[in-house]
């Protein structure tokens, strides 16, 4: 199962598939979605519904949430390992300030946790040098031993085409 982050559907409609050019792209999300090959956790979900716009709307249509929407609650153990072992919190200039940097990353990651089959899809590019709030997705999917992955690599895998086969 692929959870994905939100910047793989913001860029998305963004830059590469406009919801108003290229419906196809959203149409086979929801296939993917209601086959159970790729999912959205409820914070991932949130951080796009708040926006405004046709991604908010989209996201926001009911269809859509019961086709894409991760049907489970975060274990807060995984969610306190994600903390630790992917943005160190450990290190004592961990606060509030480098949590908010965070944001829900870390409800992700401890998503990827549960499972091993699961995998993560972000935008993001490793950076191993950051650290605690700026850690990038990929760097702490690797800390934690929760496989990630390109949105275009998830596109190959799963076959996306404008063909329709």
């Amino acid at each position: 199962m692929y959870l994905l982050d939100a910047n793989v559907l913001i860029r998305a409609d963004a830059d590469f598939y406009p919801l108003n050019r290229i419906p196809q792209f959203w149409d086979w999300l929801i296939e993917k979605g209601g086959a159970g090959d790729v999912k959205i956790p409820h914070e991932i979900h949130d951080e796009i519904a708040v926006g405004t716009g046709r991604l908010a709307e989209w996201i926001s249509d009911h269809d859509v949430k019961s086709a894409l929407m991760l049907d489970e609650a975060p274990e807060p153990a995984l969610v306190q390992k994600a903390l630790q072992d992917g943005y160190q919190a450990w290190d004592t200039s961990f606060n509030d300030g480098e949590l908010m940097k965070i944001g829900r990353d870390a409800f992700l990651v401890a998503y990827g946790l549960v499972a091993p089959e699961r995998v993560i899809v972000t935008r993001e590019v490793s950076k191993p040098s950051r650290k605690l709030g700026n850690r990038h997705l990929p760097d702490a999917c690797d800390d934690c031993g929760v496989r990630w992955t390109t949105d275009y690599e998830m596109y190959r895998l799963l076959d996306f085409n404008l063909n329709g086969k």
